[in-house]
């Protein structure tokens, strides 16, 4: 029997020895061919792979800002916060599906620069289609191609996004909820969409030298413009100013779900900006997106320092929402040149941009601008900065960085309150005074948050 036992174990590795020798001559022999046929569909699966995966990423940043803006607010109104961000990110998925993207990157060249097409929905290419349906002879034309159609609009929808989201928390807790819809979806489908056709779509401010790698100006300065205009129509919350003109304090109602906010939305980040390389089929893109994601997290870190360090000579103490802040507007800030290659930069760009939102935050608070979650200063100011940047750090044309600085701010600023207004005379913007005052979770969604607590209307200047 040990005699059997030996030979039987003696034939077994002379098996996979002969498995691996035939392995390794396979390999080495195969026709130079084969090596490009298998290249060229890997390429397009790491592509593809990548899209969807940093979408999914750039996707779960609609749950930091869920958790951002609930644990800001009131706990009186963190269920409407819940309801906005689902139904906003829902909103926007189907405009940019119907609408948004054609009008953003198909034949933009053919409308003078300024906008796509206007053909309703997307889907994906015929050979694509074709390939599902068992047509194997449409695999090297899909393959050709670099990507899934799909996988492309999935990671740019997720953008537009991200964008709406910006909004919600800057009008908390005062703005009803339909007309708030209603503007999302006006923003998704067609202004946000213009400003992408002008620039990312290979418009006139791409054509003028305008850069913009993952959205500073195109998605976060777009969303605080539109924010900017909402919050000037819709005006303050009830008691945030006292007659006598100084600010009531308005703090966070959860700083732990604030906190958790903003690590989703800086785990997220990753994928917005490593995602902006657009591709992962070399040797190249992947040392990109090592410099990209190190550089988005240098910027992150700088700007909770720098906005920890200025808030206590500029706000009397060392201020946590302050450097919550600081952590989003140092994202915001790299987000227009992460790809930059000397990484002291980053932390450059993202401290001047934590600096940047702390002093807006205490500007806007002096000119009666309420802004629940500092979404203004984070995504608009520090964006701006973050655009100009790339003229200092990347290489960037600073005339074409200004025109199209301007250019977007006009067109979106404008657009935005001319919108806002228009809501606002026929659906009306802003719940009732006695909707404020009760709270819109239980006036409006008959739905509490926090159904153990006892909440009572809060007395306000206009009560005496």
């Amino acid at each position: 029997m040990v005699f059997t036992d030996v030979v039987v174990r003696h034939h077994r590795i002379s098996v996979i020895a002969a498995v691996v020798f035939l392995t390794l001559v396979y390999f080495l022999v195969r026709p130079a061919v084969a090596h490009a046929a298998t290249d060229g569909e890997t390429t397009f699966v790491l592509n593809t792979f990548a899209f969807l995966l940093w979408g999914v990423l750039v996707m779960w940043m609609a749950a930091g800002f869920t958790m951002l803006e609930a644990g800001a607010v009131r706990t009186k109104n963190a269920s409407m916060i819940c309801l906005k961000n689902i139904g906003l990110y829902s909103i926007a998925g189907l405009a940019y599906f119907f609408v948004g993207y054609n009008l953003m990157y198909v034949d933009v060249a053919n409308y003078g620069g300024f906008i796509g097409s206007f053909k309703l929905l997307y889907g994906p290419s015929p050979e694509e289609l074709a390939l599902l349906d068992g047509d194997q002879s449409a695999a090297a034309a899909v393959i050709e191609s670099g990507y899934s159609v799909m996988s492309d609009w999935f990671f740019q929808m997720v953008f537009v996004a991200t964008t709406a989201s910006i909004i919600s928390g800057a009008l908390a807790e005062r703005v009803k909820m339909w007309s708030f819809f209603v503007f999302i979806l006006i923003l998704t489908a067609i202004i946000y969409p213009v400003v992408g056709a002008w620039t990312w779509g290979g418009g006139w401010l791409s054509e003028m030298g305008f850069q913009d790698f993952a959205g500073s100006t195109i998605v976060h300065s777009t969303g605080g413009w539109a924010a900017l205009a909402g919050v000037l129509i819709v005006g303050p919350r009830l008691g945030k100013y006292r007659k006598d003109g100084t600010t009531r304090p308005t703090p966070p109602s959860n700083v732990l779900l604030v906190t958790l906010g903003v690590f989703i939305l800086w785990l997220g980040w990753f994928g917005f900006n490593g995602g902006s390389q657009l591709a992962l089929g070399s040797a190249v893109d992947a040392v990109a997106i090592g410099h990209v994601l190190v550089n988005t997290n240098l910027a992150a870190a700088g700007g909770v320092v720098a906005a920890l360090i200025i808030s206590r000579p500029l706000l009397g103490r060392t201020d946590l929402f302050a450097g919550l802040n600081g952590a989003i507007a140092g994202l915001v800030s790299i987000t227009a040149g992460p790809d930059i290659t000397q990484h002291y930069w980053a932390v450059i760009i993202g401290a001047i941009g934590g600096i940047i939102c702390t002093l807006a935050l205490k500007l806007l608070e002096s000119v009666k601008v309420d802004d629940v979650v500092g979404a203004i200063p984070a995504h608009l100011f520090a964006g701006v900065w973050g655009t100009l940047a790339v003229a200092i750090a990347a290489g960037g044309d600073i005339v074409a960085q200004i025109v199209g600085i301007l250019a977007i701010g006009a067109f979106v600023f404008i657009t935005s309150l001319i919108l806002w207004k228009v809501l606002d005379v026929v659906l009306s913007l802003r719940v009732s005074a006695q909707v404020e005052r009760l709270g819109q979770d239980t006036a409006e969604l008959g739905l509490e948050a926090y159904p153990e607590f006892v909440l009572m209307p809060e007395e306000h200047d206009e009560d005496d």
